[in-house]
């Protein structure tokens, strides 16, 4: 299945934050994630906002397309984005642009 990683950066003096609201992410909004193809998805910040992200799924594009349409990632969403610096006007999930993989060992 197709490895996916991006960066983004959480606000410094929101990552706190950023983990509180990771340790209790809604029910919904992970069954949803699931649902459109998600899969070992796991976030990882650096105590200056770096955060990185990495998910296997099928078809990424495809993927947050599907979540696109789900009304509790535009909830979450909304809720998310403040925490984000450079996001240039897009919502947190839109601003992920994923890096190429240079290397992988099985």
């Amino acid at each position: 299945m197709p490895r996916v990683c991006f960066l983004l950066q959480v606000k410094p003096e929101r990552v706190d934050e950023y983990r509180e609201r990771h340790a209790a992410v809604w029910p919904e909004m992970r069954q949803a994630l699931s649902d459109t193809g998600w899969h070992n998805y796991s976030l990882f910040l650096r105590e200056d906002g770096l955060l990185v992200g990495y998910l296997e799924t099928d078809d990424f594009d495809l993927a947050r397309r599907e979540m696109d349409a789900k009304e509790v990632n535009a909830r979450w969403q909304a809720q998310m984005g403040d925490l984000f610096e450079e996001l240039e006007g897009q919502a947190p999930d839109e601003a992920m642009k994923p890096l190429p993989e240079v290397f992988h060992l099985d």
